[in-house]
C-alpha cells in the first residue's frame, strides 16, 4: 500500500529548514511521495507580505528538481478564494486510488492553532496527521511542549485521544491518528530571509543556490 504525505504552507520563501524537515518526515514514514502545496491566499498572513504564487511555486519546483519523490501541487492556485486545507485534502482524497494512505504533514505550532481552521474537525476524520516536533535539547521545553500537545488535543479535538506509546502517535476509536515526529531543529525561518533581503543581506546557506539566484533574478522581497 502506497503512503503519501501533503505538506502545505506559504513556503514564502521556500528554505533548507523546509527541505530538511520534510525529507526526514518522508523517510521516517516510508512515504512514497509528498506533495508540497504553495498556498494561493492564505488565510492567517497578509497578502501584502506574500510574494506571487507562481513565484514561489517555481522556487518550490527549482529546490526539490533533484528528487522526483517530491513534486509541488497548485491546487490552491486553481481555488477562487482564501486556501483552505479542508478543501485541499479532500481533493487529494478524491483524486487519488482509494488504496493510497493520505497524511497530513504540519508543524507543532500549526497543529496547536488547528481549531481556527475552516472545517477542522472534518479532517480528524479524513485524515492521519504528522506532526513535526522540533522539541531540541532543552528538557523542559521538551516536556511542557508535549503536556501542550496532549491539552490542546483532549480540550480542542476530543477527549477521547490517548496517547500509544508503541505506536507513537494519538489514536481514537472514531476519529484518525496523530504522529508527533521529532524532527532536527533548523534555526532558519521565510521572515528572516525576507528581511535579510530586503537589508540586502546574504541568504547563502539558508536557501538552495538555485533559489537564491532566482530571488536575485527577479528582485522578490525588496
Amino acid at each position: 500500500m502506497k503512503r503519501i504525505g501533503i505538506f502545505g504552507g506559504t513556503f514564502n520563501p521556500i528554505h533548507l529548514g523546509h527541505i530538511h524537515v520534510v525529507r526526514e518526515v518522508k523517510e521516517g514514514f516510508g512515504l512514497n511521495k509528498i506533495f508540497l502545496v504553495p498556498s494561493a491566499l492564505p488565510p492567517h498572513k497578509e497578502p501584502s507580505d506574500v510574494v506571487n504564487a507562481r513565484d514561489r511555486i517555481e522556487m518550490i519546483s527549482l529546490a526539490f528538481s533533484n528528487w522526483s519523490d517530491f513534486e509541488v501541487s497548485d491546487v490552491e492556485l486553481k481555488r477562487l478564494g482564501p486556501s483552505y486545507t479542508i478543501d485541499t485534502v479532500r481533493h487529494f482524497k478524491s483524486v487519488l486510488p482509494k488504496d493510497i494512505t493520505l497524511y497530513l504533514i504540519l508543524g507543532m505550532d500549526a497543529f496547536l492553532e488547528i481549531d481556527t481552521w475552516k472545517s477542522y474537525m472534518d479532517l480528524f476524520l479524513l485524515v492521519p496527521f504528522i506532526v513535526m516536533a522540533r522539541t531540541g535539547t532543552m528538557d523542559d521545553g521538551t516536556v511542557l511542549k508535549w503536556k501542550n500537545v496532549d491539552d490542546y488535543i483532549k480540550s480542542k479535538v476530543s477527549d477521547g485521544y490517548q496517547f500509544s506509546a508503541s505506536r507513537s502517535c494519538y489514536i481514537h476509536d472514531e476519529k484518525q491518528p496523530v504522529f508527533i515526529f521529532n524532527v532536527t531543529p533548523v534555526d532558519i525561518s521565510s521572515t528572516k530571509i525576507r528581511k535579510l533581503v530586503k537589508n540586502g543581506s546574504s541568504i547563502q546557506f539558508m536557501v538552495p543556490e538555485t533559489v537564491e539566484e532566482l530571488i536575485k533574478s527577479k528582485g522578490l522581497y525588496l
